[in-house]
C-alpha cells in the first residue's frame, strides 16, 4: 500500500531540488516513464517534460521553498493535498505564501506518480 503523505512529501520536495542531475533522478524515482502532468501553465509527458517543467517553476520562483500543507487526502491509488510556495522568511514569519496549489496526483500500481492534476489557488503576478 502506497504511503501518499510520504510520497507528496517527496513531490513536493522535487520542485525544490537546485541541482539538475539530482531533480532527474527525484523525477525518475518518484514518477512513470508516461507520467502527465497538467496544470494551468503546463501540460507536459515523461521525465524530461516533468524535470523540465520543474526547473522553469524553480527559475520563475526563484527564492521560494515549496512546502507540504495540510492533511494528504487518499484512496485506491489517488490522492490530492496542498502545497504552498514562499521565500523562507515568509513561512518564519507566518505569513500568508504568495504561491498556494492543490494536486491530485494518479499512481501506478508500483506507487509510483502517473498522472498530476495540478491548480493554483493563489498566484501572485511575476
Amino acid at each position: 500500500m502506497t504511503d501518499f503523505t510520504a510520497l507528496a512529501e517527496r513531490y513536493v520536495a522535487a520542485f525544490d531540488e537546485a541541482d539538475p542531475t539530482a531533480r532527474k533522478a527525484r523525477v525518475a524515482e518518484l514518477f512513470t516513464t508516461d507520467v502527465r502532468y497538467t496544470d494551468p501553465l503546463a501540460d507536459v509527458t515523461g521525465h524530461d517534460g516533468v524535470a523540465g517543467f520543474l526547473g522553469a517553476a524553480r527559475e520563475k520562483l526563484a527564492g521560494f521553498e515549496f512546502r507540504l500543507h495540510g492533511e494528504v487526502d487518499a484512496h485506491h491509488d489517488r490522492a490530492r493535498f496542498r502545497w504552498q510556495a514562499a521565500p523562507p522568511e515568509v513561512f518564519a514569519a507566518g505569513a500568508e505564501p504568495p504561491v498556494v496549489g492543490f494536486d491530485v496526483i494518479v499512481t501506478d500500481g508500483d506507487g509510483r506518480i502517473a498522472q498530476v492534476h495540478g491548480f493554483l489557488d493563489v498566484v501572485p503576478a511575476l
